[in-house]
């Protein structure tokens, strides 16, 4: 049986720029999670090519994201990577490799949740 589209869905980025080309205001829509001009301060996109067997990135941050969040932002990009990772591909204990890291990465950054 031969995959064929049925039906296509569009996410769309729109990025801000100042007179030196760098990010101020971004806003994301995708109409199949009914989300219109949603505001974003930071955005990392990762592609696949494979015709050069490569990864194309865009990693954009406007000047209001402070370093507290994006120390919460990375440390929660690692965490999804690790379950995206285990989820295609089956994974586990690298996965789990990588969440222990990601609980380092939190202590080191001092963001981990206080304790009661």
């Amino acid at each position: 049986m031969e995959d064929k589209i049925v039906r296509t869905s569009t996410i769309n980025i729109q990025v801000g720029l100042n007179e030196n080309n760098l990010p101020i205001g971004m806003k994301w829509s995708a109409a199949d999670g009914n989300v219109e001009a949603a505001p974003a301060k930071a955005m990392l996109l990762s592609l696949w090519d494979p015709r050069d067997n490569n990864t194309m990135k865009i990693d954009l941050w406007t000047k209001e994201m402070s370093i507290e969040e994006m120390k919460q932002f990375f440390h929660q990009t690692l965490l999804t990577m690790a379950d995206s990772f285990e989820k295609a591909t089956g994974e586990s204990l690298i996965s789990e490799d990588l969440r222990d890291y990601c609980y380092h990465f939190a202590d080191k950054m001092n963001i981990l949740p206080e304790k009661e």
